[in-house]
């Protein structure tokens, strides 16, 4: 500490040294002014506003209190209906998107022709903007869109008859057509036992088709990386494909297994362009996220603005988001230091 303190002493007592610091603040200051104003700035002034209610157009804030986060938490509350929706949907889309972004990374790892052409085109609906690739699954998923034409055809070829799905319009849940082909029923006021619905997972299958081709990058640098002499010394001692993979490949893998399940996290528990476009969050609030919630209580969409209030659904949604990136880094990056 001493040495710390001698040191910058110096740099301050010497003419040209003090000189250089002064002119690397002076570089450094547009960035520090920015990041001073709009992001600690901002954060400093959503927490002082999310104890307050606060409509964006009468000043000053009224003092609340816990008053919004009580409200938030509320049980019977849309914030906790749009939690548990984003849960399903972190829940299925981040092992599926990881599983099969490593399965086609393991696939085109493969030094074959044409290789590289597989790779442009797994990975050009990444490079897509994500409003169009929406717009592009609206219309696949009309009634009268592509999707149940092609199932129509499908289903004709086998001699049946293939009834369009509004896809977009069907919040009947996923474990609740299960419960339901079995003479069974889930009862309106226990909806989260309801799975997700059928508009949610046709979200979902959108979110992993876009995203997964991006993680597949990431594994597939990762692949490169992996020295093909432990692959040659496995085959000696008689260790199949499969074998290789899971005491090889995977473990190689698990910093960058670590960075791909995290980010995807933390995209799926933000998600909200998809929603915005497709369903506005029905139907009956089956495709309802917090980010979405949180803009338009801020924004006032459907009503007067509550700027505390969706300030304060904000800051929960980071605890959550915080807590899952916790756990996550807890059980996954043990170990992973050796790689």
């Amino acid at each position: 500490m001493s040495t710390v303190t001698r040191t910058g002493r110096s740099i301050w007592r010497n003419p040209r040294a003090r000189t250089e610091a002064m002119m690397a603040y002076l570089f450094l200051s547009p960035y520090l002014i920015v990041t001073l104003i709009f992001t600690i700035g901002v954060i400093l002034f959503a927490i002082y506003i999310s104890f307050n209610h606060f409509d964006l157009y009468t000043w000053p804030p009224k003092w609340a209190g816990l008053d919004n986060y009580i409200k938030a938490l509320n049980p019977s509350g849309k914030f906790i209906r749009s939690l548990v929706n984003v849960l399903w949907y972190v829940v299925i889309v981040v092992p599926t998107q990881t599983a099969l972004a490593l399965a086609l990374a393991t696939l085109i790892n493969v030094k074959v022709k044409g290789s590289q052409l597989f790779r442009t085109l797994f990975y050009a609906p990444s490079v897509t903007s994500s409003v169009v690739i929406t717009m592009i699954f609206w219309w696949l998923y009309l009634k009268t869109g592509y999707l149940n034409f092609g199932l129509s055809k499908l289903w004709a070829v086998f001699g049946g008859n293939w009834l369009p799905v509004e896809w977009l319009n069907n919040p009947r849940g996923l474990i609740q057509l299960f419960v339901t082909a079995f003479g069974g029923n889930i009862p309106s006021n226990l909806w989260y036992l309801r799975g997700p619905s059928v508009t949610w997972m046709a979200i979902m299958f959108q979110n992993i088709f876009t995203t997964a081709p991006t993680f597949m990058i990431m594994f597939l640098a990762a692949l490169q990386e992996v020295s093909p002499s432990l692959y040659e010394a496995a085959s000696i001692d008689g260790a199949n494909k499969w074998q290789q993979f899971w005491k090889i490949t995977l473990p190689m893998l698990r910093p960058v297994l670590l960075l791909v399940i995290v980010l995807g996290t933390i995209g799926t528990w933000q998600i909200f362009d998809q929603v915005k476009i497709l369903t506005a969050g029905g139907p009956l609030d089956t495709t309802l996220v917090p980010v979405y919630l949180i803009y338009s209580e801020a924004l006032g969409t459907n009503g007067p603005p509550t700027m505390g209030y969706a300030s304060a659904m904000a800051f929960v949604l980071a605890a959550v988001i915080f807590f899952f990136t916790f756990v996550q880094r807890r059980f996954i990056e043990r170990g992973t230091e050796q790689y």
